[in-house]
């Protein structure tokens, strides 16, 4: 997809919002639902539905409607989402021409506000020609589920780990700038791809550096993997600058002798087609240490010292263990150097010392035996004088409970029947005074006072 950095100047605040609230709904969602986007960018009267389509409008967002209503961000938004960060961290101030196209990434020029050229690369996990990343590389480690938008953030922190650290060792690499998310900004390399170049004044030199580094690396616990013309980058006075970092690998990891051999052979072949050198064949039958080692000489993964530093260790590089990581600091205190020594000297004195630990520590089993069988004869003497305390103590408690239990049956008794007299004279005083009542109730209403209303009407005839 084409990177329009038009569009950005008519993107509202609005607009990145609502990205950022879809890029945090994808940590969790493949597709984010529309309400949890409208939940987390909480927009006012409802405005989050306009700003999608809007979004949509410039595909920044995707839509899939297959099992619910969501949006997924593209390529194109998350690009947005890095660029609208380094403008705001005043890394850059300008985007201009596309300056380079990999199965991987994408790179393109940026300017500072002094007018300096840097070089920006936006890694694109996930094209058609490049899809067994899964496979091919350990961005994922122990995870299982991915997304391709999380994979590019995780190559480029890579990236940028390992350019800071080669550039602090000595590496002829770019400087890097600032990383975020996919994006890694770095000095802009004056030069052209070793691919592009047809003729070279100092062929030898330069092939001779090459290898050098190959070799460097891995003396600081490093291998390319991907070490070919490429990604070697030259100037005009011939200097050699290695580029593309993500894939690299420590010298530790079980394929890493094959890793070597294969860049050291991409070199060589390119090398000899290219600049038509000639190589002396390597013979596998002849011993090393019989053959002089020359500067000419092809470089091996078993001859390369590999104790010039420990990249790999601090950057974590894949194939780097931890029980290495133990090896390599006991190593480092001086612990194998001791071992080696002692192994070669003194076996007899080793052998008389081992049978002497074995008769004192069968002697000291034997204590530890009859220390054991004492004190637990002590422990089952014990344990009976105290169960006999704890029944008469428990004999004593029964006796009194059942006194106690007696008494307080009595003034339960004496209780209860105090409560039922008192109910029954209750009971008949109520039903005296009821009858009363009714009686005088009766008598209101009734034979007596109807009589009186007949003879008074009977009187005013």
């Amino acid at each position: 997809m084409k990177l329009d950095v038009d569009v950005l100047r008519y993107l509202s605040r609005e607009d990145f919002r609502v990205l950022t609230a879809v890029e945090m709904g994808m940590r969790n969602h493949e597709i984010v639902p529309s309400v949890l986007i409208d939940r987390i960018a909480s927009l006012k009267h409802g405005g989050t539905y306009k700003v999608l389509k809007n979004l949509l409008k410039h595909k920044l967002l995707h839509h899939d409607a297959s099992k619910y209503d969501g949006f997924r961000l593209t390529y194109l938004g998350y690009d947005f989402l890095a660029i609208k960060t380094m403008v705001n961290r005043g890394v850059f101030t300008a985007v201009g021409r596309q300056i380079g196209v990999g199965k991987e990434s994408d790179i393109f020029e940026v300017s500072r506000e002094d007018g300096t050229i840097m070089a920006m690369k936006l890694h694109r996990l996930g094209r058609t020609s490049f899809r067994a990343v899964k496979s091919k590389r350990d961005y994922l480690r122990h995870r299982n589920n991915y997304n391709w938008l999380y994979l590019s953030r995780l190559a480029a922190l890579k990236e940028y780990a390992f350019m800071k650290a080669l550039e602090e060792h000595g590496f002829p690499v770019p400087n890097a700038v600032d990383c975020n998310r996919h994006c890694v900004v770095m000095s802009l390399v004056q030069g052209y791809p070793l691919v592009q170049v047809k003729e070279l004044q100092n062929p030898e030199v330069v092939f001779e550096t090459i290898l050098g580094l190959i070799v460097r690396l891995a003396e600081h616990g490093l291998i390319h993997c991907d070490f070919n013309e490429f990604n070697i980058m030259i100037d005009d006075d011939e200097k050699v600058t290695m580029i593309d970092f993500p894939q690299m690998v420590s010298v530790s990891h079980r394929n890493a002798e094959m890793y070597f051999d294969r860049d050291v052979e991409c070199i060589y072949k390119f090398f000899g087609k290219r600049f038509k050198m000639t190589f002396e064949e390597h013979d596998d039958n002849v011993d090393v240490s019989e053959v002089d080692t020359d500067e000419s000489s092809r470089p091996s993964f078993s001859s390369v010292n590999k104790t010039a530093g420990f990249l790999d260790k601090e950057l974590a590089a894949s194939g780097f263990t931890r029980k290495e990581q133990d090896e390599i600091e006991r190593f480092i205190e001086g612990d194998i150097e001791d071992d080696a020594g002692g192994e070669g000297e003194g076996t007899e004195d080793n052998g008389h010392e081992s049978e002497l630990n074995q008769t004192t520590i069968k002697d000291l089993d034997s204590l530890k035996l009859e220390q054991e069988k004492t004190t637990s004869s002590h422990n089952e003497e014990d344990r009976i004088e105290e169960s006999q305390q704890t029944s008469n103590v428990s004999q004593s408690r029964e006796s009194e409970n059942e006194e106690e239990s007696e008494d307080v049956n009595d003034a339960q008794l004496v209780k209860s029947l105090t409560k039922q007299r008192r109910r029954a004279i209750a009971a008949a005083s109520r039903g005296r005074k009821n009858y009363a009542s009714r009686n005088s109730y009766k008598d209101k209403g009734g034979k007596s006072s109807h009589n009186s209303k007949i003879q008074k009407q009977l009187n005013s005839w």
